[in-house]
């Protein structure tokens, strides 16, 4: 008896114990990661987890998200069971129903306002995770609008535009074989963890490292040779700089300039005019640390660069500063080849594998024609002949406008109240909608506003298919039963399609039906993926073959890497720039009033959007809401360690704790979002966005800080 209780208390894994070893996955975070988890099971109930040894992810690596598995999927707040509102919008008054009761309404006020207004009255909307969003994006085309978005509006996206437009396709940096790295935002050991390890190996076999961030962060501290130091959003300008000092010392590629890339004499002249007589000016960064770091990138080569979607592309300016970093690559000659950046073949959400699947054509085959454009389109024509779908951050303007036209219903999974700028707006929009239906794991703050909420499970409780880097293929199974009435996202969606006739015999065949029609092109089965419990190298996966994309002729008009996008300057209508111009990044208010520059976003390791800050192992990493503010700053302001600040804008003004510390530019802000009792996103104009992506200036917002005193107007959406 006293072996079985200290076998327990280890939780050792064996027949005695009753405890079990099962591999799932962790999809706490985004889709490019998902790394495999070994949960450890006794009666139907998770009471350890580890990282998967083998897993072509992670190797048995789990960040502190990761490791917060078990308290997220037990937090509290999960919903267990199908919920209709009785209260006040926001209220969180509910009732328990049935499912069948929650698709019949669903079915009746969904159906109802297409007949009533057409399908364009409802908007289709997806959020964290974002395993299901394929089943959803064919859900609201069968349904008969393009009405659909997802929180990919406010990330990624816009440098998955960026590339588009330059080359066609995304690409990735080389870092295993690069002899300098040009770490643009790049903060591995607090946010894509797993790149933590990769850079410490080419640090040891002697790769430069050249970092670019406002702080001083971990990979300042363990990589950079050279650490470049730009005002929040002025990355725009640090890369036009850069591109004229390696024009002007001839440390460019001519012969590649001439035979791959259109534009470039124009991008030349252009450039010319960010120089030693205004780089520190603009920037901050004295000219000849710029020189310094293009010497090293022209005597160190090839160069691979990291440029971050969230970082880089949260400013009024954010898709043409990024698009003036990848320019740096083409002028080197260092796209398409071993060691720069190397373009890949998207396989399944999100994630380039070597192979392909019919993922796109799977919510393709079914658009609509001949309905309204969707939210967005006319207000950020770019984002839309890129990605064709709607744009969120022009939702709430929309439903409460009703310009271009009305919005009744909303159909969302795993809504966020606070991934947007100006969360009032956003309230006010959810209060006028008719009919709010919200899938999700937790009774969150957005939740409360729906008037059906329907219980989402987690991947500790469903099978998925995914895909990984390097040919890797996986279906896993279900490690404990779905908790209360718990359904997946996409088990959801099909049997709503279902309930409301939607005339779509694929849909509403299942999931994994959906899933073999998506990989009916590779030589493994579902049955045999279900079988392995590690993925799985699938056949068909192909070896990146240097120049073969740009020899073969870029998906561009002119066929070349695009410094000059034909696609811009074919639609002069739109008002957007074809060269990757610069902007000043910062909103017109009052900079006397509002002096500081906000950042709000900036990583920390134990939270992803507000996923985490009601999982109190995670939470106690960091307990209060905190800004982090330079020591000038501090000390000018009287500002100590843990002193109540309140930072205000135009919009109001949220209190916090205060952090001033060394790893901070004087006069910025950073502070993480998603808090309910300090909403940093309430805070920011909702109209300041890139006119080309529609991104929110997340990162770049002018702000005031105080040392708390006395009464003021405070913002707890």
């Amino acid at each position: 008896m006293e072996r079985i209780e200290q076998l327990l208390k280890a939780k050792i894994p064996c027949k005695e114990t009753g405890i079990e070893i099962r591999h799932t996955i962790c999809d706490i975070c985004c889709p490019s990661f998902h790394c495999g988890i070994d949960a450890y099971v006794k009666d139907g109930k998770v009471i350890k987890i580890e990282g998967t040894k083998g897993h072509p992810m992670n190797d048995g690596l789990l960040c502190t998200k990761g490791l917060s598995n078990r308290e997220y999927i037990y937090r509290k707040d999960r919903i267990l069971t199908p919920l209709k509102r009785v209260g006040k919008r926001g209220e969180g008054k509910f009732e328990p129903i049935t499912w069948d009761e929650a698709y019949r309404i669903c079915g009746e006020k969904l159906n109802g306002w297409k007949e009533k207004e057409g399908a364009d009255s409802v908007m289709f909307f997806g959020g964290y995770t974002k395993w299901f969003r394929p089943w959803l994006h064919r859900f609201a085309f069968s349904f008969g609008t393009e009405n659909y978005a997802t929180e990919s509006s406010t990330c990624f996206t816009s440098g998955l535009m960026a590339w588009k437009i330059a080359t066609g396709r995304a690409a990735k940096g080389d870092m295993a074989n690069c002899g300098v790295f040009l770490g643009w935002a790049f903060n591995p050991y607090h946010s894509r963890y797993l790149n933590g390890k990769k850079a410490d190996a080419a640090k040891a076999r002697g790769v430069k490292f050249i970092i670019v961030d406002p702080r001083v962060t971990p990979a300042v501290e363990k990589l950079a040779d050279i650490h470049l130091r730009p005002r929040g959003g002025t990355d725009g300008a640090l890369a036009l700089a850069m591109a004229n000092i390696l024009i002007q010392n001839g440390w460019i590629d001519r012969e590649y300039i001439d035979k791959y890339v259109y534009g470039f004499d124009a991008f030349a002249r252009y450039v010319s005019q960010f120089n030693e007589s205004n780089l520190e000016q603009l920037t901050g960064v004295p000219y000849e640390q710029a020189v310094e770091a293009c010497r090293m990138i022209h005597e160190n080569g090839p160069m691979a660069i990291n440029e971050s979607s969230a970082p880089l592309a949260h400013h009024k300016n954010g898709m043409q500063n990024y698009r003036a970093i990848m320019a740096l690559s083409a002028i080197t000659g260092n796209y398409d080849r071993v060691g720069g950046q190397q373009p890949i073949t998207h396989t399944y959400i999100h994630q380039a594998s070597g192979y392909e699947t019919r993922e796109e054509e799977f919510f393709e085959s079914v658009r609509p024609v001949g309905g309204k454009k969707p939210v967005g389109a006319e207000r950020f024509p770019l984002w839309y002949a890129t990605e064709g779908e709607a744009q969120a951050t022009d939702l709430a303007r929309q439903i409460l406008e009703e310009k271009p036209y009305p919005i009744r219903a909303m159909v969302a999974l795993g809504l966020n109240l606070r991934m947007l700028p100006d969360t009032q707006q956003l309230i006010r929009a959810l209060e006028k909608l008719d009919f709010f239906v919200d899938t999700d794991l937790f009774l969150t703050d957005a939740a409360k506003y729906a008037d059906i909420v329907l219980p989402a499970c987690s991947s500790f409780e469903r099978g998925e298919f995914k895909s990984y880097p390097g040919g890797y293929a996986v279906y896993t199974n279900p490690v404990i039963e779905p908790l209360g009435q718990s359904k997946s996202d996409a088990q959801i969606l099909c049997e709503l399609a279902q309930v409301m006739g939607l005339e779509d015999d694929l849909l509403k065949s299942g999931y994994e039906n959906c899933v073999r029609y998506i990989i009916q092109d590779l030589s493994v089965t579902v049955k045999q993926l279900k079988a392995n419990p590690l993925p799985t190298l699938v056949p068909e996966r192909r070896p990146y073959v240097e120049g073969a994309y740009i020899r073969g002729g870029m998906k561009t008009k002119s066929g070349k890497f695009e410094l000059d996008s034909c696609l811009i300057g074919d639609h002069p209508e739109w008002g957007l720039d074809s060269l990757p111009t610069y902007c000043e990044p910062l909103n017109q208010a009052d900079e006397k009033k509002y002096p500081f520059t906000l950042c709000a976003g900036a990583r920390i390791p134990n939270a992803i959007h507000s996923r985490l800050h009601e999982v109190p192992w995670v939470r106690s990493l960091r307990p209060d809401p905190t800004a982090d503010i330079s020591l000038e700053d501090g000390e000018a302001l009287e500002i100590q360690d843990k002193d109540d600040i309140e930072i205000f804008t135009e919009k109001g003004s949220i209190t916090v704790k205060a952090h001033p510390s060394a790893r901070v530019l004087p006069g910025m802000v950073h502070m993480y979002h998603g808090y309910r009792e300090a909403n940093v996103n309430g805070l920011l104009d909702g109209n300041h966005l890139d006119p080309y992506s529609g991104f929110p200036a997340y990162r770049s917002a002018r702000c005031g800080i105080r040392k708390k005193g006395g009464e003021q107007n405070g913002i707890n959406s």
